[in-house]
């Protein structure tokens, strides 16, 4: 058996004291920037406009995680709602776009490694005879088989493969509040277009109905007309009012068209095989559990995705110090050469290099120092950002709970309104049927009665279009403790983990 030539022996033995080396450079290593902290955030003892008959909802009293929409009680909205997860195509990029993000985590981790690479090589070689110190060799050709396998690793001393993967990590964390963000958002569209629909419903039946009241008193008109006892301005005065009612019924049934292709696109159908049935609205909105202000940094996505972002701009920052520390590497080359197949893997064919190297940057003009400047300005940057992002929060939270508390005590003064109005129109029909009042005086009380139940039914579709908004500004349910979780350099997630 052949034996392994003195120099392979060697450099093995300085390949496994660089190696050493290497591993206590680990164990060693530090990590060099800022260590994240989540600043502070806006806060808010309780909120200002809670209905006075709400309470702050308990632990077990809080909005259903997931399907928040069956606080509604409505069937046909569940259905609807259920096929957004299923077909939407706004929210199927989100979630690409997601995996996208947890796909740069294993890239970004893969830097804890070496790489290793491994080829085959072949070349048939002849030499000059002649070369220019005027010495003369043989010209023989001669042939180079070769098996090389090269080693490089970059070691983490100062932490930048560490930064790296943390932000890749933040980052996909971030794009999980992001999907949430969109998944809430596509939900709760639906609900606010299928309860617009519902609203222009009730006002198509309202107007339908009107046009058949208006209808006869046309026909009543016509008939003292013709008696004699109307005149021809009281007929064009119905007439009038009759038309403008059954355009604007026809108006009403355009916006409830749009309506149903816009819930179309989002449960993923095409417009034109999808129709839903006239069914008026005729609910009132369900009281919503609010929770203490506090809660809410935790129950939005958006503001978690917020979050997560200026974590990543930290460790952008930790990035961006490391490059003002050596790069030290290691790197070794490894397998056999011959010059036939025969001798090809015989150990005295057996070749290794082994090295290390360390490289710093001398002079550089600035450029490090402006990109960790740049790197803290734009955590400076996130960390404004999610502040917005917070009070912008607790805005919408509180511009729909005054919506929800004044909106119910205007629904309550409406009708009494329309009770109003229609006494008002019972009266003045019955002047003119008795000869004391002119049609002017119907006409009138027909508009302001009609007016007034019109009013009375978008109040109630704005009711239930403030709900849907609220339960979106508290997060639908979510909660901070759905976002991926890592636990020992490997994610899990209670709902999509990394």
């Amino acid at each position: 058996m052949s034996r392994v030539r003195p120099a392979l022996l060697a450099n093995t033995r300085i390949g496994s004291r660089l190696i050493l080396a290497g591993g206590l450079l680990l164990l060693t290593a530090c990590s060099v920037g800022p260590r994240y902290a989540r600043p502070s955030a806006p806060e808010a003892p309780q909120y200002k406009e809670l209905p006075p008959n709400w309470k702050a909802a308990q632990p077990n009293d809080q909005l259903a995680k997931g399907k928040w929409w069956g606080v509604f009680q409505d069937p046909q909205l569940n259905q609807l709602e259920e096929q957004v997860a299923v077909s939407n195509q706004t929210l199927k990029a989100a979630q690409a776009q997601f995996e996208q993000a947890r796909a740069l985590v294993r890239a970004n981790r893969a830097g804890y490694y070496p790489t290793i690479t491994a080829g085959v090589a072949a070349s048939r070689n002849r030499v000059s005879t002649a070369r220019a110190n005027g010495q003369f060799i043989s010209s023989n050709p001669y042939t180079d088989l070769q098996i090389p396998v090269d080693l490089s690793y970059e070691v983490d001393v100062w932490g930048r493969v560490r930064h790296t993967v943390q932000a890749a990590r933040a980052n996909a964390q971030a794009t999980a509040g992001d999907l949430e963000s969109v998944n809430l958002s596509l939900h709760a569209e639906l609900a606010a277009d299928y309860f617009q629909l519902r609203t222009l419903d009730a006002d198509a039946q309202l107007l339908d109905s009107t046009v058949e009241s208006y209808t006869r008193a046309l026909e009543l008109t016509q008939s003292r007309y013709s008696g004699g006892v109307a005149s021809q301005v009281d007929v064009a005065q119905a007439q009038t009012v009759l038309e403008t009612t059954r355009a604007q019924a026809i108006d009403v049934r355009v916006a409830r068209a749009q309506f149903e292709h816009a819930i179309a696109v989002l449960i993923g159908e095409a417009p034109a095989k999808f129709s839903l049935p006239s069914m008026p609205l005729n609910s009132t909105p369900p009281v919503i559990p609010i929770g203490l202000p506090s809660e809410l940094l935790e129950r939005r996505p958006d503001i978690a995705a917020g979050e997560r972002r200026m974590a990543v701009a930290n460790e952008q920052i930790g990035i961006a110090t490391a490059a003002f520390y050596p790069t030290i590497s290691i790197s070794a080359t490894g397998g056999f050469e011959g010059n036939s197949i025969t001798n090809w893997f015989v150990a005295p064919g057996g070749f290794v290099a082994v090295g290390a190297s360390a490289v710093e940057t001398i002079f550089d003009a600035g450029r490090r120092r402006a990109i960790t400047d740049q790197a803290k300005s734009a955590y400076d940057q996130s960390v404004a950002n999610y502040r917005q992002t917070v009070l912008t929060a607790f805005q919408e939270v509180e511009d729909n709970l005054v919506a929800i508390r004044l909106l119910e005590d205007e629904a309550r003064t409406q009708q009494g309104a329309v009770q109003a109005a229609q006494r008002s129109l019972a009266l003045s029909n019955n002047r003119y049927k008795g000869g004391v009042a002119n049609y002017l005086e119907v006409t009138t009380a027909q508009t302001f009665a009609l007016s007034d139940e019109r009013t009375l039914v978008e109040i109630a579709g704005r009711r239930m279009a403030a709900s849907v908004q609220l339960i979106k500004a508290l997060g639908g349910g979510w909660d901070a403790s759905s976002l991926p979780v890592v636990q020992n350099n490997k994610p899990s997630s209670t709902s999509s983990g990394q």
